[in-house]
């Protein structure tokens, strides 16, 4: 693996993890429900897909901040991850 997919790999692996730690933060401070009756409120009023698009907020901190130190590839991989949240929120959205 070469510096370039290292350090690719880095900001996809820091882009999910703000997009969990993101939508754990919004289901704590807005939810009145715990984590998990949260989570399955959403599935069942089919609300998944906004609720991953809100937690993916904190991918705009951890893209734009690499791109201010200077870390192209990193912040490369946090866009990856965030196309990827896009995705499966698509999938949640159409099936």
């Amino acid at each position: 693996m070469n510096k370039i997919q290292k350090e690719t790999l880095i900001g996809f692996i820091v882009g999910v993890i703000a997009n969990t730690f993101g939508t754990l933060l919004y289901i704590l401070f807005f939810s009145d429900l715990g984590i998990v009756e949260t989570y399955n409120a959403a599935v069942e009023q089919e609300h998944i897909g906004s609720l991953l698009a809100l937690g993916a907020i904190l991918n705009l901190v951890a893209f734009f901040g690499f791109l201010r130190i200077k870390r192209d590839y990193r912040a490369r991989g946090v866009m990856i991850a965030t196309i990827l949240t896009a995705l499966v929120i698509l999938y949640y959205k159409l099936f």
